[in-house]
């Protein structure tokens, strides 16, 4: 049996020490270093309106955390389907290279609608898997005229993000919550459909949130809106996030 004297073992516990302190200087903590989410966004003017996409980016890089890079391509009353038969989106799609493609379409709250939501849904989720991509849809919300299709709404990207197993985006909800919470918050622009500035952050943080799994509670927002307001969305975000899976889970089929 090798016998060591103290000053050798002194010796040799100096340099596991450095070894362990090199370690631990070689690993940084986990959110550093991580890759960007390359994100692309297929929809029409409620994915554009306000740079929404731009307001995705700009909340990942103020946590400090997981940042995302996006790439748009949108053109004004698309649907799905029409995005589909255009072609561009596609093409987009097959350059690869994406962790997530967002669809988004209008509200989609009517029965034929919603036919055709989940239909190209289904077909776009199809070519961002061979690309190695999963699906996200980002739910939107009714025109003001008709608030009585938030449920339907609601159900229309829910059934599309459980065909597709997808990401669910869940905007419109988002938007409901914070009334609840206060009715006066202008989310609307002044055409009673399109979000407002404050209505694309909202729905900045919904996405957000879902891309990225963090709370979005504490996250900046525009200068204009006051602090206990902010709070108020990004806590309505949060709620929302949390309770949509919640009942994802409740509802998964084991296979």
């Amino acid at each position: 049996m090798l016998r060591l004297s103290p000053r050798q073992i002194l010796a040799i516990t100096a340099i596991v020490g450095s070894l362990a302190a090199i370690a631990v200087a070689a690993d940084p903590p986990s959110h550093q270093g991580r890759q960007p989410l390359h994100v692309l966004f297929i929809g029409n003017s409620l994915t554009a309106a306000n740079g929404l996409p731009e307001m995705v980016e700009s909340l990942g890089r103020a946590k400090g955390g997981q940042t995302v890079e996006t790439t748009t391509v949108t053109a004004n009353n698309f649907s799905l389907e029409d995005h589909w038969n255009q072609g561009n989106a596609r093409a987009v799609i097959g350059r690869g290279g994406w962790s997530v493609v967002v669809l988004q379409q209008g509200p989609s709250a009517l029965p034929e609608s919603r036919v055709l939501l989940r239909d190209y849904t289904k077909r776009f989720a199809d070519e961002a898997r061979k690309v190695g991509a999963r699906t996200a849809l980002y739910m939107v919300w009714p025109s003001k005229a008709r608030t009585r299709d938030f449920d339907g709404v609601s159900e229309s990207y829910s059934q599309a993000a459980r065909d597709v197993e997808g990401i669910l985006l869940p905007a419109g909800d988002a938007w409901r919550e914070a009334w609840r919470r206060d009715p006066s918050l202008a989310l609307y622009a002044d055409d009673g459909f399109h979000p407002s500035r404050m209505g694309s952050y909202l729905a900045a943080l919904a996405i957000w949130r879902g891309l990225s799994a963090q709370p979005a509670l504490g996250l900046p927002g525009p200068r204009d809106v006051a602090a206990d307001t902010l709070r108020l969305l990004q806590e309505s975000v949060d709620h929302v996030s949390t309770f949509k899976a919640s009942l994802a889970k409740e509802s998964a089929v084991p296979r």
